[in-house]
């Protein structure tokens, strides 16, 4: 629930509430009890606790495989998932062929 700031027309006295966002904007004042308005706010920025959000915490249950097929891919990975592919012959260390 937001929390929101209020302000007594009377009094002067500004006091802050947690209410629900449908609850009526208007409060009795905590010192005079005159009905306080509710204060047009800027809202607050957001704040992220925790150890990082990362591109696959919120993917639907199949984007998640998706995304670590593409992942390998770039890298030149498995895409199977099996072992990797044995290292291609070069080519330069060929031994010639005798005729």
């Amino acid at each position: 629930m937001p929390t929101y700031d209020y302000k007594c027309p009377k009094c002067g006295t500004v006091f802050e509430r947690v209410q629900k966002i449908t609850s009526p904007p208007k409060l009795p004042c905590p010192k005079c009890g005159a009905t306080a308005q509710r204060l047009i706010s800027g809202g607050h920025g957001i704040v992220f606790k925790g150890s990082g959000f990362y591109e696959t915490d919120y993917k639907r249950p199949g984007e998640k495989a998706k995304h670590d097929k593409k992942k390998a891919r770039e890298e030149g990975g498995p895409t199977g998932g099996g072992k990797p592919a044995p290292p291609k012959p070069d080519s330069s260390q060929a031994k010639p062929r005798a005729d």
